[in-house]
């Protein structure tokens, strides 16, 4: 079933080919942003009513050398099959193209990563006439970015490795790290990676996480529904409150009514935010309100 985690994890190389940027290195290429990159149909259909779709195909005219197809794959579990599928998709656009095929594949998490590596053989006996190996973009090599400076400086990169790393250990770290860095952004680039972000994580078990975090750095968006007007209409200081509060109460941090009435009585922003930013680490009410 394809979820909106599974478009977002292709998707992104349309929009942003720098998210590459580990693929070119690993082949010793020149970085996407010296190479030009298109976007092709997705569609490897033949003969209907079989269809057979790629996630994403970009053609990549490289600034040295010759050009080749990256044909991107979401791959969010073992799917039976799918090393079948995956031979068909680089064979036919080969074929179509004229020009040799990268696949890549995208996961998030080791097991799918190992299993989506390949080889995926079509062989005889001991001889082996076709031989698909994907390109894996996952846990293993897609760095964690844990520096705020790296959000301003690649958005992207730093989204995409969000989304990869959804299920660590390290995830809601991650993310924290990430809403803190786009606190330097303008309304509308806060915006953009924010709700990138929150399709990006759906079904994920930091989905929950990350809506939290991105009311510090929600703003107002209208006519589409999504967290950042949500949270705009109902009073940033109001939706900070209820943040607070829903994260001390997971994290099992004990309130006494005068605690937790000293929070549901600030109206000061600034206030609020370095509250939910302790609330995030403290363990006790103390730590919270500390040094005032």
């Amino acid at each position: 079933m394809v979820t909106s985690t599974h478009e977002t994890s292709h998707r992104i190389f349309q929009d942003h080919p720098e998210v590459l940027f580990p693929v070119f290195e690993a082949l010793g290429l020149p970085p996407p942003a010296k190479a030009t990159i298109e976007a092709l149909t997705p569609d490897a259909t033949e003969i209907k009513p079989l269809e057979r779709r790629v996630d994403t195909v970009l053609r990549v005219e490289p600034s040295e050398g010759d050009g080749f197809l990256i044909a991107i794959e979401a791959q969010t579990g073992k799917v039976r099959g799918k090393g079948l599928s995956w031979s068909y998709y680089v064979a036919y656009l080969h074929a179509k193209f004229g020009l040799p095929v990268l696949l890549v594949a995208v996961c998030r998490n080791r097991p799918t990563a190992a299993w989506a590596a390949g080889p995926f053989e079509c062989r005889v006996g001991t001889w082996t006439s076709q031989a698909t190996r994907p390109f894996v973009l996952g846990p293993d090599n897609v760095p964690e970015i844990t520096d705020e400076s790296l959000v301003a400086r690649a958005p992207a990169m730093a989204t995409f490795s969000a989304i990869v790393h959804s299920e660590s250990e390290n995830a809601p770290a991650i993310l924290d790290m990430l809403a803190r860095g786009m606190r330097s952004f303008d309304k509308a680039t806060a915006k953009y990676w924010c709700e990138w972000l929150e399709v990006g994580l759906e079904n994920t078990p930091v989905q929950e996480t990350w809506r939290e975090l991105e009311k510090m750095v929600a703003t107002y968006f209208p006519g589409r529904g999504t967290l950042f007007e949500q949270t705009y209409l109902e009073g940033k200081a109001e939706g900070t409150v209820e943040s607070i509060l829903r994260v001390l109460h997971k994290r099992g941090v004990p309130l006494t009514p005068d605690d937790r009435e000293r929070i549901t009585t600030c109206t000061d922003l600034d206030t609020l935010t370095q509250w939910f930013d302790r609330s995030l680490t403290a363990t006790s009410a103390a730590e919270l309100f500390t040094d005032e």
